[in-house]
Parts: C-alpha cells; structure tokens; sequence
C-alpha cells in the first residue's frame, strides 16, 4: 500500500461538508481489498468491519473525518459575481486572490477566484485589512446571474479552496484537505496492517462526515458500529514554525501524538480528557513498538471524539494524531512518516486489546 500515493489522491478529491460523495467511494474502494466488508451508511460515512476472534472482546472503532471546510455560495449577484459564506472554520486573513472550485446542483465542479480590490486601487489605510468573509465575492468570469445559473450554480452550492498537493523537502507534503485525508489515508495503511493481524475485537475502520460542520457524522456512524471503544484520527497543532514556538511541543518529523485534553472554549463547552486506559496502552504500545509518541493539550480545537463520546453508556475514547501546519488554509504541511507512525500505533493499540480491557474510566 502507498501511503503517499492513497494521500495525494484523496487531498486532490473536493468532497466539502455535507457532498463527500466522492471521498466516500474513494475510501470504500481503497479499503475493500483488506476489510470484510465495506459499507456506507445512511448519512454517508463509510465504515469497514474487521471481525475479530473473541466476541468478549470490546469492539473498537477507529475513525477520521472525510470532509473538508469550504464556502456556501450565499447570493448570486445580477452582474454574476457570487457572494458566500463560511462552510466551516474558514481563516478571512488568507482569502483574497484564491483559487476555488465551486460545485453545482449536477455535482460538477466549476473553477473561480475569489475577488480582491487591485493593488493600485486600494487606499493606503486598506491595504493591510482584513475583509470580513461577507464583504468578499466570487468572480467565474460570467456577465449575469443567469450564465452562473445556466451551470447549476445557485445559493446554497458549496465551495472548497482549489485541489491541490505539493511534495516539499525531506518527506514533507503540502495542500489543500490534509485535514484529514491524513487521517483517511491513515485509515487505509491501518487496514492493510489489520488484514494480516489476528485481532480479538471487532474493529471497525470508519471515514467519518460533518466534522467541519457539525462535529456530529462520527455520533451518527457509532450508532451503526456501536463501538465500547473509538480512537480518533486528526491533526494536532505543531510548535516548530516561529509563530507557535513558544505553545507547544509537537513537531513536524517528530511522530505521531497522543492528545490528552481539548477544549473549544468559545461558542461550545465541549471537548476531551483522555481516557487513561486508553492513553497507558498507547504509552505502551508505542513504546514496545519503538514508537516516539509526541504529547499534544491545545484550546480552542475540537474532533468528532467531544459528541461521540456521549453515546450510549458512554464510549471509552482516544485521540491519536499527525502535526500539521497552517491548518484550515490551502497549504496545510505535514509529514508522510508522522501519519505511517500513527498508523503503525493504532494498528498496535487494537492488536492489544482484548476481553479484559477496563473501559471504565477509572
């Protein structure tokens, strides 16, 4: 399996919050050689089942989302150009001047930039402000509502920064949506690893929908798998570039992470606190495994674990991840080997599991 190859396809594959069609199939097709079975679910997450051998066994659900942030078209104007607004936890500060890709109502997706007032236009007391998103537009290139409209176009078509992926330096990679088709393409090294383990629990492998959004497909995906354990796959937030130097530890290069605590912070109380069983056997695992395990606690982040947690009686959770750099923009940066190493660890971590894991807290 090529790990970077599986990468560099889903990162060039639009799939924004709420139409990840396309990334659904992608992740079915790519898994459905090693798993048992394959299936996507009602609302559209995908999720391969893994039997194990003992049915005493907790099962295990390992998950990362498939969807990306993006743009809702919002008003087409009668010139044609299109104003929008957030699909997601969208940064205004590097807007203008873009490339994106707007979908239409057939499911086609149409090229566009996003306008900005010409240099020599712009008065001295402008030029280093920062447009809120609804002072922004969309130029296509047409003349009138109706040619935008003619390409099925209308308000509430979503957009997403232009596909893109960019081999850097040592084994760096750059693009749009590395967050989290890491963790998608983690997904798939993980199932090639698990086809050839002799696992005691059920493990289901899951691309998850909404995470931008809402933070709720994961919620909806655990009510099919009913899982005693979830394990999620995301980014956590770098400290080596000169901005966050002096916020955390994690490096690009340094391996994969354990995030102990999240906490959004603003707009909802809601986060994590790791499950300590969970989080030794991790300690563990990537110590026998020769795993160097980086330690990640931010505010103001949040995944899918902070809902799915609360389902049932309460499901045992762990976030696993892969520092990634400049997130939520078009150049998100990270590592092929951090995401491998977090592949390696929580193939480890469910190869160890058995019925007597204490799903308790404490």
């Amino acid at each position: 399996m090529d790990l970077k190859e599986t990468l560099q396809r889903f990162m060039l594959l639009p799939a924004p919050s709420g139409y990840e069609k396309e990334m659904a199939y992608a992740l079915k097709d790519a898994m459905a050689p090693y798993a048992d079975e394959v299936s996507i679910d009602r609302i559209g997450n995908t999720i391969a089942r893994f039997s194990g051998t003992d049915k005493n066994a907790p099962a295990v659900m390992i998950y990362a989302h498939m969807d990306q942030l993006g743009f809702i078209v919002r008003k087409i104007e009668e010139d044609g150009f299109i104003q929008l607004d957030r699909l997601g936890g969208i940064p205004e500060k590097v807007l203008p001047g873009l490339n994106l890709m707007i979908r239409s109502e057939d499911g086609a997706y149409h090229p566009g930039v996003i306008g900005t007032k010409s240099h020599h236009a712009t008065p001295a007391e402008e030029k280093y402000k920062v447009e809120p998103i609804t002072s922004l537009y969309i130029d296509i290139g047409a003349v009138s509502a109706g040619e935008v409209k003619e390409k099925g176009i209308e308000a509430g078509c979503p957009a997403v920064y232009r596909p893109s992926f960019q081999s850097l330096s040592r084994d760096m990679i750059c693009g749009t949506a590395a967050d989290d088709r890491g963790g998608c393409a983690c997904l798939v090294y993980i199932a090639s690893k698990l086809k050839s383990l002799k696992l005691k629990p059920d493990v289901y492998l899951v691309g998850t929908v909404w995470e931008e959004f809402n933070l709720r497909g994961a919620m909806m995906a655990a009510r099919t798998v009913k899982p005693d354990i979830a394990i999620c796959l995301d980014v956590v937030l770098p400290g080596d570039t000169p901005d966050l130097k002096s916020k955390y530890d994690t490096k690009l290069g340094g391996g994969p992470a354990v995030t102990l605590y999240t906490f959004h912070g603003r707009g909802t109380l809601n986060g994590t606190i790791a499950h300590e069983g969970l989080r030794d056997l991790a300690l563990r695992t990537a110590r026998e495994q020769g795993i160097t395990l980086q330690r990640f606690a931010a505010l103001g982040i949040l995944t899918d674990s902070s809902y799915l947690q609360l389902e049932g009686r309460g499901v045992a959770s762990l976030e696993l991840g892969y520092p990634t750099r400049y997130t939520h923009t078009p150049v998100e940066t990270c590592d092929i080997n951090d995401i491998r190493g977090l592949g390696d660890l929580a193939a480890g971590i469910v190869d160890r599991i058995g019925s007597g894991f204490n799903l308790n807290r404490y």
